[in-house]
């Protein structure tokens, strides 16, 4: 019984090293829009790099609402690789805005949070 215990413990253990904490960079945590004109999309690029000695996996990407659309590749960031999260806002309703998008790693407990902010004014006319 000892034995299978033993064993059971090793390969978990096992397990768990696969997936380890990736190191994942964001060359910015934030992004200031400004002042954007309503009804007008607008979309920024975040940059990240896996500082990491293993391949990163993103498990997923998702914002706070849907006025904000996050896309992300679901392929392998290798090690000493870089990838993008792109991030676009529909500026529908006036006003400051803050909105969050959450990116969750593989073998990761907690997700990295990005912020973009703004002000939506009326369009020109």
């Amino acid at each position: 019984m000892k034995k299978i215990l033993a064993l059971t413990l090793v390969a978990l253990t096992a397990s768990f090293s696969v997936f380890a904490q990736q190191d994942i960079k964001f060359e910015e945590g934030s992004f200031n829009f400004g002042k954007i004109a309503q009804g007008t999309p607008v979309t920024h690029v975040f940059n990240f790099k896996n500082t990491g000695t293993k391949p990163a996996v993103v498990e997923y990407c998702t914002a706070e609402c849907g006025c904000t659309t996050p896309e992300v590749t679901k392929e392998p960031i290798l090690a000493g690789k870089s990838s993008t999260v792109k991030v676009t806002y529909n500026a529908a309703n006036m006003g400051s805005f803050t909105k969050r998008v959450t990116v969750k790693l593989v073998g990761t407990a907690e997700p990295i949070i990005i912020t973009i902010t703004g002000e939506v004014v009326a369009a020109k006319k």
